[in-house]
């Protein structure tokens, strides 16, 4: 097996594991949903815990969150778990690029496969729509907007509106309490509204790669601009190049990585696809460094970005868990009750 095979194997073995993680999340989250919002004759389904990993979907929750800790009003004890991997996918960005999108996210390889999906379907039929799956610059520039626009205003809202004391009631109230439920239902029991957004964010993966994760996801965003610090980096040795552009052609992202000498763009995934689809030995490389002098970088194994990422979340989870701030401090009782009055009213 060559380099960029094992590259590619591993990618996929953490893509795939993360993958079954999310589903068995889901599973349980079934499971505990039917409990908790059961409300008629006997007794119901049987008590299931909340499973706590998907509270890592609720971002602007964990960024209320965020701001709360430190403020210095403790760890949140509603979705600690969600503000553990916020803390955690931060940490990743500044060390590792936007790996946490490239390598645990499951949007993220959603987005991917319906992307695959429409280069394979533009190989058999040609493009039948006629649109370029790969826009210019210009193009690329405005889908990305989106994302920003709404990254600075939950931002906004969150560090310029709202007040400690708001803050605080926000996340102790009903809504915050029982968000994991309602975004549940909004892909459950979708509107119609929501349904349209939904499909076109599906077509527009299909047509445009990287659709949702360059256009439209405020996390991402959040954790590029992270990234930005990252000491770690793809460099592009310009002696050696020779534009054919299969490092491109290969970022998920769309960066055009035969331009830079540093790929320090936002987008970047740290995915190292670029990387494994060079033909030239030697001419992308991950350094670690900031400076374009030769003398101040250093070269890194291409293993670091994945590993990095793996460590640093893995380590997250088990020192939310033993010390505490993994599972929510909500009893079933609360639980139950909260979502017979929201959801399941008399």
């Amino acid at each position: 097996m060559t380099a960029p095979e094992r590259m590619r194997l591993l990618r996929v073995c953490i893509q795939t594991l993360a993958a079954a993680l999310f589903i068995a999340a889901l599973w349980d989250f079934y499971q505990y949903f039917n409990w908790a919002s059961y409300n008629g004759p006997g007794e119901g389904p049987p008590f299931y815990p909340r499973p706590a990993l998907l509270e890592a979907f609720l971002p602007a929750s964990a960024l209320a969150a965020a701001k709360n800790f430190f403020s210095g009003y403790g760890f949140d004890s509603v979705h600690p778990a969600g503000l553990t991997v916020f803390f955690a996918a931060v940490l990743i960005s500044l060390t590792a690029r936007k790996s946490f999108c490239g390598y645990l996210c499951p949007a993220g390889l959603l987005c991917e496969l319906l992307s695959r999906l429409g280069a394979s379907a533009d190989k058999k039929l040609g493009s039948p729509l006629g649109l370029p799956r790969r826009p210019g610059k210009l193009i690329s520039l405005l889908i990305s907007c989106p994302k920003y626009i709404l990254l600075a205003g939950i931002l906004w809202v969150i560090f310029a509106r709202l007040s400690p004391e708001d803050l605080r009631a926000f996340l102790d109230s009903p809504y915050n309490k029982t968000l994991d439920s309602r975004i549940w239902l909004f892909f459950t029991q979708p509107s119609q509204e929501a349904l349209i957004g939904l499909g076109v964010i599906f077509a527009g993966s299909i047509l445009t790669p990287g659709f949702w994760c360059r256009g439209f996801c405020p996390y991402g965003a959040l954790l590029g601009l992270f990234s930005f610090l990252s000491p770690l980096a793809v460099r592009r040795d310009k002696t050696n190049c020779t534009y054919c552009r299969r490092c491109t052609r290969a970022c998920p992202a769309r960066i055009a990585v035969h331009e830079a000498a540093r790929v320090s763009s936002p987008e970047c995934r740290g995915c190292l696809e670029c990387v494994a689809a060079c033909p030239v030995e030697g001419c992308l490389k991950v350094q670690a460094g900031y400076r374009s002098e030769k003398k101040r970088l250093r070269r890194a194994p291409v293993w670091l970005i994945p590993l990095l990422c793996v460590a640093a979340m893995g380590a997250a989870y088990f020192l939310a868990l033993y010390s505490g701030h993994w599972h929510s401090q909500m009893t079933p009782l609360e639980l139950k009750t909260l979502h017979r009055d929201i959801f399941m009213p008399n």
